[in-house]
């Protein structure tokens, strides 16, 4: 297997397919490298190369006790980026990845970007605020983290649900899906799951938007039921300047493991890496 190591000397490991100009991708909460793992080799199969990173407190990077804050995680995907002399990168980040990749473009530039794609990404900010009012109130995430504290692996279990829009009517995602979700889970230690949660939900991007100055492509289900639209994607394209922003009607939160919306998206990625 492969690793970096990061500052704090955690070995973050990583997945490295292809070659051509790399695609790096930044995994969802509470997920592996692996959820990406049809898009790797889309993308690797149309000569790109095609990078993933297990994020410190799961999969198979180590569990450190600290650095599970948002500061830390887009200064691992730096160790990634620099450890493989990476340039002209095309960043990709879904969910807890999609705040991974844009604390990384405002606290490390983008230098080494050449594009950038957030997909149900948890910027400019999750929480209920005075000035976020579209945010989720604490008792949201408190209940995440009691869940996670308690009884994680049936927490897992029926959040895959709302993950994958499985509660709806017509849903037809199957329980092999859901089940990835819960191994996916599981394989993430629970120090890093907790505190992750204050990662994603309380870490406010909105400067590290107006900071992106590269062509970025925003995709959000409008059915999301994990970081609602009206909180994310409709704020986010609104402060990255000349964003595109496309809105999947009816799609989930993990629209691009649902057989129904990723096809469109792995067509909508594949262009604007082309592009």
């Amino acid at each position: 297997m492969s690793f970096v190591t990061a500052k704090d000397g955690t070995k973050i490991f990583y997945k490295d397919w292809g070659s051509g100009q790399p695609v790096v991708f930044s995994h969802g909460w509470p997920l592996t490298a692996d959820a990406w793992d049809p898009q790797l080799k889309l993308m690797a199969d149309n000569g790109f190369r095609a990078i993933a990173h297990d994020r410190r407190g799961g999969g198979r990077s180590d569990q450190s006790w600290d650095g599970n804050d948002l500061d830390t995680y887009a200064d691992d995907l730096a160790a990634v980026i620099e450890a493989l002399d990476l340039h002209d990168v095309i960043l990709v980040g879904h969910s807890t990845g999609g705040g991974e990749v844009t604390r990384y473009m405002g606290r490390h530039g983008t230098s080494r970007v050449a594009k950038a794609v957030l997909v149900g990404a948890i910027p400019p900010l999750m929480l209920k605020t005075d000035a976020n009012p579209e945010g989720l109130p604490l008792s949201v995430f408190d209940e995440i983290r009691t869940g996670v504290e308690t009884d994680r692996s049936q927490f897992y279990q029926d959040l895959s649900a709302a993950f994958y829009g499985a509660n709806r009517d017509g849903s037809t995602v199957s329980e092999g899906t859901r089940d990835e979700f819960w191994l996916w889970g599981m394989s993430v230690g629970i120090k890093g799951a907790y505190d992750c949660v204050k990662a994603f939900s309380e870490t406010d991007t909105t400067e590290d938007l107006k900071k992106i100055d590269v062509p970025t492509l925003i995709v959000h289900g409008d059915d999301d039921q994990i970081v609602p639209i009206v909180a994310a994607g409709d704020k986010s394209s609104k402060l990255v300047k000349g964003a595109i922003y496309k809105v999947y009607q009816g799609a989930p939160h993990g629209l691009a493991m649902v057989p129904k919306f990723a096809e469109r998206f792995n067509a909508d990625l594949l262009e604007f890496a082309r592009s």
